[in-house]
């Protein structure tokens, strides 16, 4: 668009023409939007992720478990129970449904038993296709029910000279022991010791877990999570680090949340209240310092994949299985939006993160993403509306035209150099070439002169390089920013803090890692 010269105007087509260019540029706000491209065509999101704090991902500050009564058996924990006396795994037969039997020599799915936490001590198991293990009306070990009640709850009693060897106790009173192979019941005193000859005698082995929101939630139990929570929440991100990020160069902060806020002061069991308070701060210091806040819901009801940081129980996707799941979700945004609409720093809203293919289909994403994007116009006609790519997906574009007809849509992609075998043996300048080539051509093929806005959600300095200099850390921190500083929305660091503290935006800064 370009300005008028009005020094060659009578003063009667100076006024004419001044009403015409502030009616061109009303028109021009309101409906340039439409197409997501930015109002202001040289402002682009330089945001750092203010992950670890609303929503707990166990990485990122690992002490947070620490006072967890034992906390290698949190909820998600997998684990596989090895006979003593026949030296083989238990095993649900068929992956559920059936009996459970102790026949096999090596374990992987249908021998690994998913934990549902009660107490410290007590556990419900899941097993490969959901149903829980369980105790017919013959004393017998089976895993037929989709629900767990009180035949489907065990106590684990650890060896104290060796808590990897374990019996468990039914709540009929008596112990769970091999009778042979194919026989597997609920009815052993456990009078006898620790030794391989005791049928009752299992050894466990841990081959997978999560420490996320529910996790540490859950594991505290609703007299210290609270406690726990609160004070994380308190301390872990405060005002000084808006000014922080600031004066460094940055613009915004993406704060990822868990669905349960918009239940706050009283959430579900066994989320904890008080984040919401947290959330109306960092609006409050946003705005003080001058930032943009991008609202991020990181765990929807349900868990859009397996993973901490969605909130996950266990592992199993349940997000968009059920309208319910999608419409819960929709009215969080609602809410969100709702609650901080009036406030300037609220600069975008995003409506999932990482929903996982093709476990959650295009069409269950569509639909949120259309309701979503309806609930926060309702409320805002500015905030932009970031729609996360499914990870997984096998095309990138899959989300270009339906969001190009939704005004002030952004999508948001997530490029990691890890998390996959074919950066294991990559050198630093291998490293490099694949972010100037490959990450461009991935950006370039999602950026659509007439398409959304293009983000570039989750990223950081991180690698599989073994022993890197710092000179090798500044190269390659320099081509991430070059390379994703063209994403026509911007883009944001993964985390501002945290244990790891090489993995951080803050430690990165402060060393001269990146040069914003």
């Amino acid at each position: 668009m370009q300005l008028i010269n009005m020094t060659t105007y009578s003063s009667c087509a100076k006024k004419l023409l001044f009403i015409y260019y502030l009616f061109i540029i009303s028109s021009f706000c309101i409906f340039n939007f439409s197409y997501g491209r930015n109002l202001n065509p040289n402002f682009r999101v330089k945001a750092v992720n203010l992950g670890g704090w609303l929503l707990t991902e166990g990485w990122i500050k690992p002490s947070l478990f620490d006072g967890i009564p034992n906390k290698d058996f949190l909820d998600g924990t997998q684990l596989q129970f090895k006979s003593v006396t026949v030296g083989k795994y238990l095993c649900a037969e068929l992956g559920g449904g059936n009996i459970i039997v102790a026949n096999r020599t090596d374990a992987s799915g249908w021998e690994t038993f998913k934990i549902w936490r009660i107490n410290s001590t007590t556990f419900n198991f899941r097993v490969f296709n959901k149903e829980f293990v369980g105790i017919d009306g013959s004393g017998n070990v089976v895993a037929v029910e989709n629900k767990a009640g009180n035949s489907e709850t065990f106590e684990i009693v650890r060896n104290s000279d060796d808590p990897n060897r374990v019996r468990i106790k039914s709540t009929n009173g008596f112990f769970l022991q091999v009778k042979t192979e194919e026989l597997v019941t609920a009815d052993n005193e456990g009078n006898g010791g620790w030794g391989d000859d005791d049928p009752s005698v299992f050894i466990i082995k841990t081959s997978g877990r999560l420490e996320g929101e529910f996790q540490i939630t859950n594991g505290y139990g609703p007299i210290m999570a609270p406690q726990v929570m609160r004070e994380h929440w308190r301390t872990y991100i405060v005002e000084e680090d808006f000014k922080f990020i600031a004066s460094n160069g940055l613009n915004a902060v993406r704060i990822p949340i868990g669905w349960w806020i918009a239940s706050d002061p009283t959430p579900p069991k066994p989320y904890v209240g008080g984040s919401l308070h947290a959330l109306d701060n960092a609006f409050l210091w946003a705005r003080k310092y001058g930032l943009k806040v991008i609202i991020d819901l990181h765990a929807a009801p349900g868990s859009q994949n397996p993973w901490e940081h969605s909130s996950n129980r266990d592992g199993t996707i349940e997000w968009g299985k059920t309208d319910d799941t999608i419409q819960q979700t929709v009215e969080v945004i609602d809410f969100l939006t709702a609650r901080y609409a009036k406030n300037p720093s609220l600069y975008a809203v995003e409506l999932i993160n990482e929903p996982l293919a093709p476990e959650v289909t295009l069409d269950m994403v569509k639909k949120l993403y259309q309701d979503g994007y309806n609930a926060v116009r309702k409320h805002s006609s500015t905030a932009y509306v970031v729609m996360s790519n499914r990870l997984g997906s096998p095309d990138a574009t899959e989300l270009l035209t339906f969001a190009s007809g939704l005004k002030g849509s952004v999508i948001d992609v997530h490029y990691y150099n890890l998390f996959s075998n074919i950066f294991d043996n990559m050198s630093v300048q291998q490293n490099l070439d694949y972010v100037n080539t490959n990450r461009t051509d991935q950006l370039n093929t999602v950026t659509q002169s007439n398409g959304p806005l293009t983000f570039v959600g989750e990223w950081v300095a991180e690698w599989q390089v073994r022993d890197a200099t710092k000179e090798d850390y500044q190269k390659y921190a320099k081509a991430q920013l070059e390379v994703f500083g063209r994403a026509t929305f911007g883009w944001a660091y993964w985390t501002l803090k945290n244990v790891n503290n090489h993995w951080s935006m803050e430690w990165m800064i402060k060393n001269g890692y990146i040069k914003l």
